[in-house]
């Protein structure tokens, strides 16, 4: 059978502990001979997105009676080398996260077809059969962001940290300021990426550009550089100026700063893709937007008044975000996909 990265020598009896950063948790009740391997693209820590992967594939590890393993990677290298670890062990399903393995699942799952993958976030443009893929539409939630902040900004200056400047991170850039314009047609919108070394997990750079951009006088800076939010978070207090967060609700790390977040609930459809893929139905693409409720803002749920989130106090922009939303899913608004090109 053949793997990626032939340099790689891994010992078969110890391949668990070879795995770079590879840690094993106990899912299932009970031993079934099923296993779930998560590879993520970098180190978890407090990245906010990685950590809901990781609760999905633990929930769908605990509800198939499958042991669970998490291999944290840091670079393109070490991810290579996690997989070929996980191909090694034949996983019942191996669970790769984000556009970081769009070349590697191009051709990995075609060399090994005995195998089950899952792509999270991202699909290789060579699909193979073996290969099940779960997306989001991001852009349609960075949308009505956008139309809370058109309606919220007083300057009409608005700011993005963004972790690079990519077709896929510009999901939150392009239709956040596009849903400002819609409902505020003279805002402006500038984006500045936290780049270097680590644009995922780097809360100095991202803090950095942050002050830039309220230097410049944006009152609402968007943050979506992932493990770098808190950055954006202290520099937006500091300024007296708001942000908003993503994937999960983040107005409790900077209360009172936060307007509401880009959602995404990554961990219930990585659930159900595992769950699907150990019942027998695997392969495929499902996208989740608005309508699936994969994706959202938290203006739109039942908990707002609990969630800490400043919009809770303007029920006129949640109305409208609402009305917005409605708009989307019954197709009377389209979001343009940055993505699609």
């Amino acid at each position: 059978m053949r793997t990626i990265a032939p340099a790689v020598v891994l010992a078969t009896a110890a391949l668990t502990l070879t795995a770079c950063g590879a840690s094993g948790r106990p899912a299932g009740s009970a031993p079934t001979g099923k296993s779930v391997i998560l590879i993520t693209p970098n180190p978890v820590g407090t990245n906010s997105f990685l950590q809901l992967s990781v609760k999905g594939a633990e929930a769908a590890a605990k509800e198939i009676g499958a042991s669970f393993k998490l291999y944290e990677s840091k670079d393109p290298t070490s991810i290579a080398q996690n997989l070929d670890a996980a191909v090694r062990a034949k996983p019942t399903v191996i669970v790769g996260v984000s556009f970081s393995f769009d070349d590697l699942f191009a051709t990995v799952p075609k060399q090994n077809p005995g195998l089950q993958f899952l792509q999270v976030d991202s699909c290789a443009k060579e699909q193979a059969a073996n290969l099940t893929c779960v997306s989001f539409k991001e852009h349609e939630a960075a949308y009505l962001a956008g139309v809370e902040a058109g309606l919220l900004t007083k300057s009409g200056k608005l700011g993005v940290v963004a972790a690079i400047d990519s077709p896929f991170v510009h999901r939150w850039i392009d239709p956040f300021f596009a849903g400002a314009r819609s409902v505020r047609p003279e805002a402006a919108g500038t984006p500045l990426y936290v780049g270097g070394n680590n644009p995922f997990s780097d809360p100095a750079r991202a803090k950095s550009q942050a002050q830039t951009l309220t230097g410049q006088g944006a009152d609402i800076v968007a943050a979506a550089a992932s493990a770098g939010n808190q950055g954006v978070f202290e520099a937006v207090a500091a300024a007296k100026a708001k942000s908003f967060g993503v994937d999960v609700n983040q107005c409790a790390q900077s209360p009172g700063n936060v307007i509401d977040n880009v959602l995404k609930h990554v961990d219930v459809a990585e659930s159900a893709a595992i769950k699907d893929i150990a019942g027998g139905k695997a392969g495929g693409v499902k996208v989740y937007g608005l309508k699936e409720g994969g994706v959202g803002v938290n203006a739109l749920g039942d908990d707002l008044a609990s969630s800490g989130c400043t919009v809770a106090g303007s029920s006129d922009v949640v109305a409208k975000v609402k009305q917005v939303r409605d708009d989307i899913v019954a197709g009377r608004v389209t979001v343009p996909d940055p993505l699609a090109g």
